[in-house]
């Protein structure tokens, strides 16, 4: 492990930057393909080591599921394979939370029978509300340590009771997208309940879209989806590239003085909730043109007048926003922040001890949260601690525009989603130097 310090010794950005495919895009993409059992086919597969990971788990579960029909070969005992092929296997998916959460699904429903682990963190991490609706769908599931935390020993033997569920739309959007995903398969379908508002309503928009270029189709009435038992299609699932990369140069652009830079393969019509990035950053003075196969970015001075931001169906920009605003004095209000005390780290704790390293607020009252910078000041050197968390790392990142120096605790943590940000931020100019840790 190592960390990255950072400088840059002007504000004048002009490049192209080529973008990994999204990985939230990627692992429902994955998922579907597994389920439908060769039909469906990943193309433009993400390197992020989250996609990475997952996808190395389902070739592998794949591969042992054919093993496992495969005749005893030689003198092997058949009594003795099955014994061998009937003990729990231990699957780690380290941080990946996404990962988690999906896999509990898919092997809810598999014969396979499968202990899902995580990091220590991930174990801190609740997945209570989504074993509780499989388990009343009909799945055997057991907690290995803490009730309502990882691991979880998932027993097969899947016998569907009811195909009506209710879920909290407050809650992680991942929680419902697990659900979807192996809705089809059900025997006697789904009927998903969503009670009150839901949160990150574009990831699960990008889940059923997903869902029906693979053939499985919808009803999504008032706050009830349908999915009903159906085959998958034979087709092909193009993964784009990453809005949420993508984000962290709309921030550089903000806080540079002059900035022209071009983001390969995006398109205004993405799955993906956070190209509303284009939106919250046009209020920085960020212009897009969608444009020669992707977006053209250019920064434009002008006042800054949005002092409220509704964040709930882009969660994942968050941190993003804020350093922005707290990196330009603008003392903004945000909104729609629920779901990140549960992310990798409690991401507002996080952001609060962060920007108060540079004397900036963040307060909390009654789920709205205020930039206060009347105390802000600019030292000469900053540490940033990334909590075993990429997007504190990659969003904090446009700070070395305004510092004279930046040190990041563990560099490598950014492979979760974007491996190669730290070289990407070295071809567009910034002084990139690793250190022991």
């Amino acid at each position: 492990m190592h960390n990255i310090i950072l400088k840059r010794n002007n504000k004048f950005i002009n490049g192209t930057v080529n973008l990994t495919g999204s990985k939230s895009e990627c692992n429902r993409a994955l998922i579907i393909e597994a389920l439908s059992k060769g039909k469906v086919r990943v193309e433009n597969v993400s390197d992020a080591a989250d996609a990475v990971l997952l996808a190395g788990i389902l070739r592998e579960n794949q591969d042992s599921r054919t093993k496992s029909q495969e005749v005893p070969a030689g003198n092997a005992s058949p009594d003795n394979y099955e014994i061998e092929n009937c003990r729990s296997e231990i699957v780690d998916i380290g941080p990946a939370g996404t990962a988690m959460r999906f896999l509990t699904a898919y092997y809810a429903i598999q014969e396979d029978e499968v202990i899902l682990t995580g990091s220590k963190r991930m174990k801190e991490r609740p997945i209570g509300i989504l074993v509780d609706a499989l388990r009343t769908l009909g799945a055997n599931i057991d907690y290995e340590e803490n009730d309502g935390y990882p691991p979880v020993k998932l027993k097969g033997g899947f016998k569907q009771q009811t195909n009506k569920i209710s879920i909290k739309g407050n809650i992680s959007s991942q929680y419902i997208t697990a659900l979807l995903l192996i809705a089809a398969q059900l025997p006697l379908g789904l009927d998903l309940h969503i009670e009150g508002e839901l949160t990150s309503r574009p990831y699960v928009e990008m889940t059923l879209t997903m869902l029906e270029t693979s053939g499985i189709k919808h009803a999504w009435k008032d706050n009830v989806i349908t999915i009903a038992n159906q085959e998958f299609t034979t087709t092909s699932l193009y993964v784009e590239p990453d809005w949420s990369a993508a984000s962290y140069w709309y921030a550089i652009a903000a806080l540079a003085d002059e900035a022209e830079l071009f983001l390969t393969g995006l398109t205004p019509y993405s799955l993906q909730g956070d190209s509303v990035i284009t939106e919250i950053m046009a209020n920085f003075g960020i212009t897009s043109q969608f444009r020669d196969g992707g977006v053209h970015l250019k920064k434009e001075n002008k006042p800054i007048s949005r002092r409220e931001f509704d964040l709930k169906e882009c969660p994942d920009l968050a941190q993003t926003v804020i350093v922005v605003c707290a990196a330009l004095n603008h003392e903004a209000s945000f909104t729609g922040l629920e779901t990140l005390k549960i992310k990798e780290t409690d991401r507002i704790l996080a952001l609060q001890t962060e920007l108060g390293k540079m004397g900036v607020k963040l307060i909390e009252k009654d789920e709205v949260y205020t930039l206060d910078c009347s105390d802000k000041f600019i030292p000469d050197s900053i540490f940033i601690n990334t909590y075993h968390d990429h997007r504190m790392a990659m969003a904090f990142t446009p700070l070395a525009l305004i510092l004279p120096q930046m040190e990041f605790e563990n560099g490598p943590v950014v492979d979760k989603s974007y491996p190669a940000f730290w070289n990407d931020l070295e071809k567009q100019g910034f002084e990139v130097v690793e250190k022991e840790a």
